[in-house]
């Protein structure tokens, strides 16, 4: 035992400029793992994000206005409480006879400090500006989406004199706006609620709780119902139901955030991997001497386990104390990330899970390295010298028959000469090379999205409808714009066979003129009773293009031939398009009146190119007197969007990776031509020539990791792409591969930082002394 400290102790001081290096690394593989998790679940759980920042409410009680609604405040179960506020119910539209949307509308001096809405446009209500002719209102950022309302807009509201401002928009935690099915929030001041004439049935109540334990949610919610009696209470929401809409709605982000961090962490384990097979390869000889004094091959592996298991914990520890500390202090949304992260539920484990599992994979490797460090005998080989004795390949010798430089021919040589070992060098430095051009593919499929939408079925960038102008004035207004070209449309729910649920079924367009559908298999539709479907609705039906269907609107059946299948990305692509004339005139039966619309309940409005949609839309509400609402058509990318400042971090962490597994590359390759000098000075080769030949076989290896991992990524990027949108219901032919300039550019960087990298360690092993290049023979 006392042996094997002493070695340690000199191994450590024989290489200790390795050892700081391999605990460096460690550390910053720990660092950019923590990060990227939590960034992960930064971007993928926005709502935990919002209610850990706002100190949201586990329980939002809802009463009658007479209800003692302060005293569930006493409850022991209860932290903090948000409230009560004074409640009014109130339906509200930008303009009148425009689209309305409910709200309930609380009245506050004051931003509350537990359930705090988290002002992202605008600004907080102020006693000061809003209290006086034009009263002002805080809208939750759901409903604004829904109504389409900004900072500055008027809105007018049922049961109030004067229009109100909107000052600001916030995030909350609370259960989002559903139209029909749930009030979006509104806060306003104490004395513009008392300004209504709403009556004593839209007037109530509203208090959050916030829980010492979220596990008590139910009981709390029992005892507010005994402490306040049924009959007083009108509605109960939960932080249970707020996180299941919000997760269904991120569900397509945390599957592609998913995706990278796996992908992160199985690079950066097949750098530690190799890394540590490398250093210990490097060491036979100082095993061998270790034997050949009386050590066991048992006290050999356990020596190299204990002593990587310690680099391992030093750097574990190192990386993790380095995020706990300055995590938090880096700029942009990494460090807010990293701060909110800290405050999620089950941070803590996940630190531990995370830190465990690199000390582990890299004790799993190391105990295969040591393994065959123990394997080792004790009287060294000459290794370079059996290497270097063989016969050229004919290859080579026809090549440098050609007159190729030297360096290249012996470069090339050099990097293929042992296929196992080079084959395992070139798969962990295309790993990283793979997952970038699968970030990039991502990327590339969301610009896909932003800038040619008509290919991914949104040819539409506003739809316009209103309730106040007529079907023939509308239509005028609309045809007289030569910057688009609008097509009437409109939806009705229908049932289909053997579903409980419904499916949308939609006309767009006309005969005349259809509707530009991206149609991706099949053909459009033409004739009267064909229609294309999306894969969300095929899917459910368990039907094919050129299947006949049959549904029912209101009771009255239709049978539609889906003649193709389009891109859809509304509703899990549970949508069947046809022609508004087949959906108005195409019910079957008895003579009855049809079940389709009798007019275009909106438009879809395509712009032709070079048209901005807002200005688009402000010339028609200037054009019509407000009384047509124009609002822009929703894109996947909108929501997406953060995927992109991820891809830029996921990169970044891929690139530290890649740039370690080019470390052990570069130190291997050194090594290994390290001992072939005296031969290549044998044959006449110049320390210029030595040094491009260790760079050339390092520019090669990459290269060849560069090839293989792009391919492999574009492959691999355009099968998850459009295996996601199959899923999701959107269907395939969603992706779109990178450009061929970007992956030769990725190609050609990865090349010449490996050679660069590369460069003056070679020129250290080129001139050194013809001694120690024989010591290295043993």
């Amino acid at each position: 035992m006392r042996a094997a400290a002493r070695w340690t102790q000199a191994h450590l001081r024989a290489h200790r400029p390795a050892a700081v290096l391999i605990v460096l690394a460690t550390a910053g593989i720990t660092i950019s793992l923590l990060l990227a998790t939590a960034l992960f679940a930064y971007a993928t759980d926005p709502w935990q994000r919002v209610f850990t920042q706002s100190s949201g409410a586990h329980v939002w009680i809802h009463t009658q206005a007479g209800a003692a609604a302060g005293s569930l405040a006493g409850l022991d179960e209860v932290r903090a409480t948000s409230g009560p506020f004074r409640t009014v119910r109130t339906s509200a539209s930008l303009q009148p006879g425009g689209a309305k949307a409910t709200l309930e509308l609380r009245g506050t001096d004051r931003r509350p400090a537990t359930a705090a809405p988290r002002v992202v446009a605008g600004r907080w209500l102020d006693p000061a500006a809003d209290a006086g002719a034009t009263k002002g209102i805080v809208l939750d950022s759901s409903v604004a989406r829904a109504m389409w309302a900004k900072p500055g807009d008027s809105l007018v509201l049922s049961g109030f004199r004067a229009h109100l401002r909107v000052v600001g928009v916030a995030d909350t935690a609370e259960v989002s706006f559903r139209a029909g099915e749930s009030p979006g929030v509104a806060w306003v001041l104490p004395g513009t609620l008392a300004a209504s004439t709403a009556g004593q049935d839209q007037r109530g109540r509203t208090i959050g709780l916030r829980l010492a334990d979220p596990a008590d949610t139910d009981y709390v919610v029992q005892r507010a119902v005994t402490q306040l009696g049924a009959d007083q209470i009108t509605d109960v929401s939960t932080w249970r139901q707020a996180r299941a809409e919000a997760e269904g709605d991120n569900q397509l982000l945390g599957r592609l955030l998913g995706g990278f961090g796996l992908g992160a962490l199985l690079a950066a384990a097949l750098a530690v991997g190799g890394a540590i097979s490398t250093r210990i390869r490097g060491h036979l000889r100082d095993i061998s001497i270790l034997k050949a004094i009386g050590f066991t091959p048992g006290q050999v592996v356990r020596m190299f386990l204990a002593l990587h298991l310690l680099f391992a914990l030093l750097g574990v520890a190192l990386g993790a104390l380095g995020t706990q500390v300055l995590g938090s202090l880096m700029p942009g949304r990494i460090g807010e990330a990293r701060a909110v992260w800290q405050q999620l539920p089950g941070h803590t484990w996940l630190s531990f899970v995370i830190s465990g599992g690199v000390v582990v994979f890299i004790g799993s490797a190391t105990c295969l390295a040591a393994w065959r460090a123990g394997r080792v005998p004790p009287v060294p080989v000459a290794r370079a010298a059996a290497v270097t004795g063989g016969r050229s390949p004919g290859l080579t010798r026809r090549a440098l028959g050609l007159r190729v430089p030297p360096a290249l021919v012996l470069g090339w040589r050099s990097a293929f000469h042992h296929p196992l070992r080079s084959s395992a060098a070139v798969a962990r430095l295309a790993v990283p090379l793979l997952l970038i051009t699968v970030a990039l593919g991502a990327w590339t499929t969301l610009d896909r999205f932003s800038s040619h939408p008509e290919h991914v079925g949104l040819p539409a960038a506003l739809t316009a409808r209103s309730d106040s102008l007529g079907d023939r004035e509308l239509h005028q207004l609309l045809s007289s714009r030569p910057q688009l070209t609008a097509y009437p449309g409109a939806e009705v729910q229908a049932l289909v066979p053997g579903q409980t649920g419904t499916i949308t079924l939609r006309g767009l367009g006309t005969d005349p003129r259809p509707y530009p559908f991206a149609v991706v298999e099949g053909r459009a539709a033409h004739g009267p009773d064909e229609a294309v479907a999306g894969q969300g609705l095929l899917d459910l039906l368990d039907a094919h293009v050129g299947d006949w269907v049959r549904m029912t609107v209101a009771g009255r059946p239709y049978v539609l031939h889906i003649v193709g299948r389009n891109i859809e990305t509304a509703d899990g692509g549970r949508v069947v398009s046809t022609s508004l004339d087949t959906l108005r005139d195409g019910a079957t039966g008895d003579g009855a009146p049809p079940a389709g619309p009798s007019h275009p309940d909106f438009y879809n409005l395509v712009l032709h190119h070079g048209a901005d949609p807002g200005a688009v839309r402000d010339a028609l509400a200037k054009a019509s007197a407000g009384r047509l609402e124009v609002r822009e058509a929703p894109n996947p990318a909108d929501q997406l969007s953060v995927v992109r400042a991820v891809a830029v971090g996921l990169i970044a962490v891929l690139i530290l990776i890649g740039l370690a597994e080019l470390a052990t590359t570069v130190g291997a390759g050194v090594r290994d031509r390290s001992r072939d000098l005296l031969a290549l000075r044998a044959v006449g080769l110049t320390p210029r020539q030595i040094t491009a030949v260790i760079v050339s076989a390092t520019a090669f290896v990459t290269l060849a990791a560069a090839l293989a991992g792009t391919g492999l990524g574009v492959l691999v990027s355009q099968w998850l792409i459009n295996l996601q949108g199959s899923t999701s219901g959107w269907g395939t032919g969603i992706a779109q591969r990178p450009a061929l300039a970007v992956l030769l550019l990725l190609i050609a960087v990865a090349v010449v930082i490996a050679g660069a990298a590369a460069a003056l360690p070679a020129a250290r092993a080129a001139r050194r002394r013809l001694a120690d290049s024989a010591a290295d023979l043993l």
